[in-house]
């Protein structure tokens, strides 16, 4: 893809107050968004128990939820960039809270099964929206810092659905309390982000210089070998991160014989230690890519490979003892590489592609692997007679794909200096 025609946009001026409310809003709407992901693993175990589900099923709840993301993602992501950011942001956080409510009152396999589906409807937008967003307001320099510091959310929320899910749901009233708490939250800030600052919607323009649609744009972005390789590498991560999130509570419990609170505790330990692995990812990524033409890449290579030995160490101590402590630093390198992907996949589109090039990253996250992940652990788990060797079992298969992934941001790595080149005279007035 070689674009030759610069964007001719409004400047897109905002003071330091509107940037940093900016950041905060989506930063707390993004920890809200893996609260209520979240949530489900915490309690998964004695929803399974009340509604009498297999691992399979329990899986499938899963699998459901992050397919429907990976459906809408595309659609949701191309609004995000023709229509508005701040109207998207708002719309699709009250629908994700709204069924996150309903979800609670689920009563069967089904009550839960098709509430969840329709959160996961909801939440496909907002990384493309929030991301988008972000490095408009930001100056590239600190794109990967910035990052860096907004996908704090994703531990930090992932902890407290964990954390406050399993102590909700054995403390008060069962496991349906924290879908009815998660809600609220959700809906107040989603109003606020109708009201942040946006700026005017810039055309996409393909190598000839003419605007492109829907089917054009996706081809676009399959133009450019780094986000393939990018795309399929951050799949095979995620897929093997996603995997222990969904069943990492259910595991303790079963090895341990803990409660949910106790468990949810647990799993909440290993993602709240991510707080620190987003900043340093971001952080390392922006230093080496000073020092490197492809230093962003190199964080993910680190972190991919790091997490896949990690979890199999854990696993194989049942999260016990010294199990627990490299748990927890599986948490920290569980989302090094998030910021850096990121980044990348803003650095080699036009600034009228930024939303749904991240949006596409989830959508082949989801499609080629982490949406399958949960599915395939149960189904595993299930056919080794499931209980804690089951799930061990499965969840240390899963890892073997953190190798994959490693192999995959090296190849992407070898193209990002050269697509990176083809879209510098493509600028916001913020980035200049």
């Amino acid at each position: 893809m070689k674009n030759t025609t610069p964007i001719q946009s409004e400047a897109f001026k905002v003071s330091g107050f509107q940037r940093t409310s900016i950041l905060i809003i989506c930063l707390l709407l993004y920890m809200i968004n893996f609260m209520d992901r979240q949530v489900l693993s915490a309690v998964l175990e004695p929803m399974k128990l009340d509604l009498k589900l297999t691992d399979t099923q329990a899986g499938i709840l899963q699998t459901a939820f992050f397919l429907s993301m990976a459906i809408l993602g595309i659609p949701a992501s191309y609004l995000v960039d023709r229509w508005s950011r701040r109207k998207t942001m708002s719309l699709i956080a009250i629908i994700w809270s709204g069924f996150t409510y309903i979800t609670g009152l689920g009563r069967s396999f089904l009550g839960v099964l098709l509430p969840r589906i329709a959160v996961g409807v909801g939440e496909a937008g907002f990384p493309a929206a929030s991301t988008a967003m972000l490095t408009a307001v930001y100056p590239k320099e600190s794109r990967s810092r910035i990052l860096g510091i907004f996908n704090i959310a994703i531990p930090l929320g992932s902890a407290l659905g964990a954390m406050l899910g399993g102590y909700l749901s054995a403390r008060h009233g069962g496991w349906r309390t924290p879908f009815f708490v998660f809600a609220v939250p959700g809906i107040i800030l989603g109003i606020l982000a109708f009201f942040m600052k946006d700026y005017k919607t810039v055309a996409a323009i393909d190598e000839k210089g003419q605007k492109t649609g829907f089917w054009s744009t996706i081809v676009t972005l399959f133009k450019i070998p780094t986000l393939r390789w990018v795309y399929i590498g951050y799949a095979m991560d995620r897929a093997m991160v996603f995997a222990f999130a969904a069943w990492g509570g259910a595991f303790v419990m079963r090895a341990q014989g803990v409660s949910e609170a106790k468990a949810g505790m647990i799993l909440g330990l290993t993602a709240l230690t991510g707080i620190i692995g987003t900043p340093i990812g971001g952080l390392l990524a922006d230093w080496w890519q000073k020092k490197n033409g492809k230093g962003r890449s190199f964080a993910p290579i680190l972190a991919s490979s790091a997490t896949a030995v990690l979890l199999c160490l854990a696993l194989l101590l049942d999260l016990k003892g010294p199990g627990l402590v490299l748990v927890a630093i599986f948490g920290v390198f569980a989302v090094i590489g998030i910021p850096a992907v990121n980044s990348i996949s803003q650095d080699v589109v036009s600034p009228g592609l930024k939303g749904i090039s991240w949006g596409m990253a989830g959508v082949v996250t989801m499609v080629c692997g982490a949406a399958w992940s949960p599915s395939a652990v149960g189904i595993i788990s299930d056919s080794l007679g499931g209980g804690a060797f089951g799930l061990k079992a499965a969840l240390m298969m899963m890892s073997l794909l953190g190798i994959i992934a490693c192999f995959c941001f090296w190849k992407g790595s070898r193209h990002y200096p050269k697509d990176m080149e083809k879209v510098q005279g493509y600028v916001l007035e913020s980035e200049r």
